[in-house]
């Protein structure tokens, strides 16, 4: 008796390498094929390598280390170096907590949200260098969607509140990239030297001269300082006619 021919599988062209995000994409796998390690057990320990020894000690081998398990055991439920930073990741934006629906004050509930988001950042300083990846995790979109709901909130809508909640997040991620790898040194000896440079050359830099240059200054007074000034121009443009 003949057996059909088994056809060779089509190549439909949707396969691709693994990318960061992909861990928010995949269904979870059955449960009775879990092993003893839990994915939260690895996520808290890859934020304790992470804070401790930073992102480029991040290795599976490394956690697997820490975990007293073997790598096997962690790629069953973690399938790449990048899901175990997504998961991470989503994790500390986890921290940042969401303000009292309640408030009818949209800035108030902005300005709350912004300053938990620079607080958790400046907690895990890591963070600030992975931000560009696709954030498609539970915490970030619950935290996301209120932004935007409370913006939508003040009459913005379409281009103009996605432009608005844009601008605030990269004020705040860029604030907290900047404090986060700044190099450790005596800031009012080098504060003292860069105003001595510009009164020395004051006349090709007046402006610099008289305000003094921006080092050396209290970096949550500043980054306060400077939300007000947009959160203010976000005001202005809501109460326009």
């Amino acid at each position: 008796m003949e057996h059909p021919t088994k056809l060779p599988a089509v190549d439909t062209g949707e396969t691709r390498a693994a990318a960061a995000g992909d861990v928010w994409l995949r269904p979870p796998r059955a449960r009775r094929e879990t092993p003893p390690l839990s994915r939260e057990r690895i996520v808290a320990e890859a934020i304790a390598l992470l804070d401790e020894e930073g992102l480029a000690r991040l290795t599976m081998r490394r956690l697997a280390e820490r975990l007293g398990t073997g790598s096997t055991t962690l790629y069953w439920h973690v399938k790449t170096k990048d899901d175990v930073i997504d998961l991470a990741l989503d994790e500390v934006f986890g921290e940042v907590a969401l303000p009292d629906p309640g408030d009818p004050s949209w800035r108030v509930d902005v300005t709350a949200l912004i300053l938990g988001w620079r607080a958790a950042m400046l907690r895990h300083p890591w963070s600030t260098a992975v931000l560009a990846r696709p954030l498609m995790g539970p915490n970030v979109l619950t935290r996301t969607e209120f932004l935007h709901a409370r913006l939508a909130t003040a009459g913005f809508a379409g281009p103009e509140l996605s432009a608005l909640a844009s601008a605030l997040a990269n004020y705040v991620i860029g604030s907290a990239l900047m404090q986060a790898t700044a190099e450790p040194a005596d800031e009012e000896a080098a504060r003292r030297a860069a105003e001595r440079h510009l009164r020395e050359r004051s006349d090709r830099y007046p402006t610099l001269a008289e305000t003094g240059p921006p080092i050396g200054r209290d970096w949550d007074d500043a980054f306060a300082l400077g939300l007000d000034c947009l959160l203010d121009g976000v005001q202005a443009r809501a109460g326009r006619e």
